[in-house]
């Protein structure tokens, strides 16, 4: 009866962690996904094929959004039914992996619009962007569905019951360390030659003696390699680490686990890894401006009804003093 107790305790505690942390988090992820997509829908500007991938991100981070609160309960133990539970570990990996898909698109095709400036509109990525559209969304639903066509060890409601260890070897190592390494690649890559043209407009700039304008394109790019470097050591080094010991903890056999470090480690993971696009989409001024425009409109409506509602207050105060 005390280990049952004990057992409670330790779920609720587990629980209030895993909402404490997933929640706020989620809700900022929800929103702001909302209003950038809000932007580019409304503003038929930005209707292209660029903007459809940028846009299938952010539905596919605003669905892993939704599901953070959900998958930090994927590595532990569930009195559930294999039914519902290959239907709650499969739907979360399969959003997941479908916003990991969509990253690793949007990067490519800003990597092969900056390798070929002049050839933008005749890659195959925006003649026919339709096909990687359905590819970033098809593969990984294919894949996550390999345990519900029988791949899976059908015991209790665990995470290593419904994905055996030869499909987690293959998913971690198969599809998300190499997508996160051809981001990475295409990020330096992106940076060394921004670097290299840099080194001409410098070269241009001292024919003419133009200090000041060098100093300040220095100093943007600087800032530009500060704000990638710090993206990568928030976001994404705490979903590298919380791989690697979620690795260690779902396929330790015996032995006691440390179960609120799991817990930590993957609402810190996965939640820093979903602010990815948030911050591709508000470095943006094309999506971030009509956002602004919209909330002046709304401040200034307010302004006008507060003020109007101040006038006839005192209007019918001053009439009944009369």
């Amino acid at each position: 009866m005390a280990a049952v107790m004990r057992n409670v305790s330790g779920s609720n505690v587990e629980a209030q962690l895993i909402y404490a942390i997933t929640l706020p988090v989620s809700c900022a992820i929800i929103l702001i996904n909302l209003l950038i997509i809000l932007a580019i829908t409304c503003n038929r500007q930005l209707h292209n094929s660029q903007n459809y991938f940028f846009l299938s991100l952010l539905v596919a981070d605003l669905c892993t959004g939704v599901a953070l609160p959900f998958i930090p309960w994927m590595g532990l133990n569930r009195p559930l039914s294999f039914s519902s539970c290959l239907l709650v570990h499969i739907f979360p990996n399969f959003l997941f992996l479908a916003f990991l898909f969509n990253l690793v698109l949007v990067h490519y095709e800003r990597y092969r619009s900056i390798m070929s400036p002049l050839q933008r509109g005749q890659l195959w990525l925006h003649r026919r962007f339709v096909l990687p559209l359905l590819a970033v969304w098809m593969l990984p639903l294919l894949f996550a569905l390999l345990p519900a066509f029988g791949w899976n060890n059908k015991r209790c409601c665990t995470y290593r019951s419904v994905f055996p260890n030869a499909f987690i070897y293959l998913e971690v190592y198969g599809l998300l360390a190499p997508a996160i390494l051809s981001i990475a690649a295409m990020t330096l890559r992106v940076l060394w030659i921004t670097r290299e043209q840099l080194r001409d407009i410098q070269r241009l700039q001292r024919a003419v003696a133009n200090r000041e304008c060098r100093r300040r394109i220095e100093m943007r790019y600087a800032c530009c390699v500060v704000a990638v470097s710090l993206a990568f050591l928030t976001c994404w080094v705490p979903y590298i680490v919380y791989t690697h010991v979620g690795m260690e903890f779902l396929l330790r056999r015996g032995g006691k686990s440390n179960r609120i470090g799991h817990i930590v480690l993957s609402c810190v993971g996965i939640g820093g890894i979903a602010v990815v696009p948030l911050l591709l989409g508000l470095a943006n001024r094309e999506y971030t401006d009509p956002v602004k425009k919209l909330f002046r409109k709304l401040r200034h409506r307010y302004r006008h009804r507060s003020v109007q509602m101040d006038t006839n207050f005192m209007h019918t105060s001053s009439s009944k003093s009369i």
